[in-house]
C-alpha cells in the first residue's frame, strides 16, 4: 500500500522540497500552505495533492485532512513544517506579534496534530515536527521564537510518550541555519513591527553582527529534508534529530558538559563574552 504524508507549510523551503522528495519516493503527498501554488505538483500530478491549510485556523485543516484522505485513502505520516520567526528585542515586541508567532508554532502545530490523531491511529502513524536549534539553546534576538521552539520540543516529548499508546510515533527535526530559504527574509517582514529601543541599539547591533558572522556553514536545504525523511520512515523511538553544526555544537553543549561550561560556550557563541568585556 503506497504510504501518504501530509506536510504543512510547502510554499517554499523545506516544506516544498520534502513534497518533491516524498512524491521521489513513491509516496502520495498533501502539501498544504495558506496560499496554494499549483505549479508543485506538476512533476509529480498523481502523487502531490496541493491544498489550502492556515494552521491556524481548524476548519481549513479539517478540510484538508478530509481531502487528502479523500484522494489517497489514509494518511501515515504528518510533518509539521510551518512556522515564522522574528528578529526583536523582546521588550518591544507588540503582543500581537508574540501571540502571532506561538498561534503558528506552537497552537498551530497542536491544531494540525488533533486534526490527524484519528487518521494516524488507523494506520499506525509517525508525526514529525520540525523545529530548531533555538529549541535546545537560546540565543539573543529570538526571544518570543525561541520560546515557541522550545515549547514545541517539550510537546513533543510528551508526546512522544503518550502517543506510544496508541502506536503513533513522534520525531524532532533539529535544524540550524538553512542556506537556501527565505524563511529569514519572512521573519524580518515581521520584525519591522518591533523598533529597536534606544537603549538596547548598541548591543541590538552587537547582536545582529555576531549573528551575521557565525562561525558555522549554514545547512544545505537538501540535507534538512533527507533528515525529515529518516525521521518519517525511522520505525524506532529515536526523538530528536540533529542537523547542522551549529545546532551540533548546541546539543554538544547542552548536554555534554555542565551548567557553567554551557553558559560559558553559548556566551562565547552568541557573542555575549565579547559584549561584557567591551562593556567593561
Amino acid at each position: 500500500m503506497t504510504k501518504t504524508v501530509l506536510i504543512t507549510g510547502c510554499s517554499s523551503g523545506v516544506g516544498k522540497s520534502a513534497a518533491r522528495h516524498f512524491a521521489a519516493q513513491g509516496w502520495n503527498v498533501v502539501a498544504t500552505m495558506r496560499k496554494p501554488a499549483l505549479d508543485l505538483a506538476n512533476d509529480y500530478p498523481d502523487r502531490i495533492l496541493v491544498l489550502p491549510l492556515d494552521v491556524a485556523d481548524p476548519a481549513s485543516i479539517a478540510a484538508a485532512v478530509e481531502a487528502g484522505i479523500g484522494r489517497f485513502g489514509g494518511l501515515d505520516v504528518v510533518v509539521n513544517n510551518a512556522g515564522i520567526t522574528m528578529l526583536s528585542i523582546f521588550e518591544a515586541t507588540p503582543d500581537a506579534a508574540a501571540r502571532r508567532i506561538f498561534e503558528t508554532n506552537v497552537f498551530g502545530m497542536m491544531n494540525v496534530i488533533r486534526a490527524t490523531l484519528p487518521a494516524l491511529r488507523a494506520r499506525g502513524g509517525t508525526i514529525v515536527n520540525i523545529t530548531s536549534g533555538v529549541g535546545i539553546a537560546a540565543v539573543p534576538l529570538l526571544s518570543l521564537y525561541v520560546a515557541s521552539k522550545q515549547a514545541a520540543e517539550g510537546l513533543s516529548e510528551s508526546l512522544a510518550y503518550e502517543l506510544e499508546s496508541q502506536n503513533i510515533l513522534v520525531k524532532l527535526v533539529e535544524s540550524g541555519a538553512i542556506r537556501t530559504t527565505n524563511f529569514t527574509a519572512s521573519g524580518m517582514a515581521l520584525s519591522q513591527e518591533a523598533p529597536v529601543p534606544e537603549g538596547y541599539k548598541a548591543y541590538f547591533d552587537h547582536a545582529l553582527k555576531t549573528m551575521i558572522d557565525y562561525p558555522f556553514e549554514s545547512t544545505e536545504e537538501q540535507s534538512v529534508v533527507e533528515t525529515v525523511w529518516a525521521a518519517a520512515t525511522d520505525p524506532s523511538h529515536r526523538l530528536r534529530y540533529v542537523i547542522g553544526p551549529d545546532v551540533e555544537e548546541y546539543a554538544r553543549l547542552r548536554w555534554s558538559t555542565s551548567e557553567d561550561a554551557y553558559m560559558a560556550g553559548m556566551g562565547r557563541l552568541v557573542g555575549q563574552t565579547a559584549w561584557r568585556e567591551k562593556a567593561s
